[in-house]
């Protein structure tokens, strides 16, 4: 047999191993995750279902990283990013409380949308931005719940 048919051979029987090793922006986004959880913050990929009049549409299974909240919070609200630093709950209303707003603002800008319930405080994010911007999101998480 020719060796370099052997070759074409063992090459394209190898070739789907290289499929399964994940891209560089997948161990980014592993490191980005673990780094989280070793923070203290859990993340899950979420089905979102998001307003039409956002000007970039996020992901339909978007990361949340999220927070249980302490007891006696019982205050529920909902914003998402328009544009970068400015936050508009449900019926566009820009957000009045101001020093939730300045803490808002310090999200990175790829922060999609932040809810508080009585139970849980989340964050929608593209993970984009690694370790600075996760000490941002994990920071809003801790002073926040």
């Amino acid at each position: 047999m020719n060796p370099w048919f052997i070759v074409l051979l063992l090459g394209v029987m190898l070739s789907p191993l290289a499929w399964l090793a994940p891209s560089r922006r997948q161990r980014g986004q592993m490191d980005v995750r673990l780094q989280a959880r070793r923070m203290g913050v859990a993340m899950q990929l979420s089905p979102q279902t998001w307003p039409h009049w956002l000007l970039r549409q996020p992901p339909d299974s978007c990361p949340q990283y999220h927070q249980p909240r302490r007891r006696g919070q019982a205050d529920s609200w909902c914003y998402w990013q328009l544009e970068p630093g400015q936050w508009v709950n449900k019926w566009r209303e820009p957000c009045t409380d101001q020093a939730l707003l300045a803490q808002l603002q310090a999200l990175p800008a790829d922060a999609f949308k932040v809810e508080a319930t009585d139970q849980m405080l989340s964050i929608c994010w593209g993970e984009r931005g690694a370790s600075a911007a996760l000490e941002e999101i994990v920071g809003f998480l801790k002073a926040i719940a």
